[in-house]
């Protein structure tokens, strides 16, 4: 005999495994990204010690919420970038509401271009053992979980000195970009990245 109460039940069950693995779903189809996404950190647009690029021919705004000394929320398509090798997209409106759309990625960067290691909205963790939604989530909520030094972010374990020789490392650079003596010392020191 047919038990609506089972059915329901079961319908939650399965409702409550599926949904934790749909919430790191790269659900938005309206913004495509993949390894040419993503270029040499350097090419991109400067904003104080981070870089910012857009997807969608919409730099314009991702420069302007970049450079507001107070906040705002990033369009969709915006890249933001550190280091060469993680990166943070914004994702069209609603992709993941707890993450406030923003998914993050570790790539492998390389003179042939760009590999994608991972990527995710709230799973991913970086090189150093860190997962980056629970960083980002700590800055305060005008900064739209962009991190810097006083957003109400964690700090990284990376000088600024350290940030700037891995940006101007990046392989993916034609030509490539000049490293002093002080980033060459820097970079080898930084043999874990």
């Amino acid at each position: 005999m047919f038990s609506h109460k089972k059915f329901l039940l079961g319908i939650g069950l399965s409702m409550a495994l599926v949904f934790p693995v749909l919430a790191d779903q790269h659900q938005d189809e309206a913004i495509l990204v993949g390894e040419e996404s993503f270029e040499c950190i350097t090419d991109m647009i400067p904003v104080r010690g981070f870089y910012v690029a857009s997807l969608t021919d919409n730099l314009s705004e991702t420069i302007l919420v970049a450079n507001s000394s107070k906040g705002g929320k990033y369009p969709p398509g915006s890249i933001v970038q550190l280091i060469p090798g993680e990166a943070m997209v914004k994702r069209s409106e609603g992709t993941n509401p707890i993450t406030h759309d923003w998914e993050f990625f570790e790539l492998d960067v390389d003179e042939n271009g760009t590999k994608i290691r991972k990527r995710g909205y709230s799973d991913v963790t970086n090189r150093f053992g860190g997962n980056c939604f629970g960083c980002h989530v700590q800055a305060k909520p005008q900064w739209d979980l962009v991190c810097e030094n006083n957003h109400g972010c964690q700090s990284i374990p990376l000088t600024d000195d350290m940030i700037r020789a891995l940006q101007l490392s990046d392989p993916r650079c034609n030509p490539p970009n000049e490293l002093g003596e002080v980033e060459k010392k820097l970079f080898k020191s930084l043999a874990m990245y």
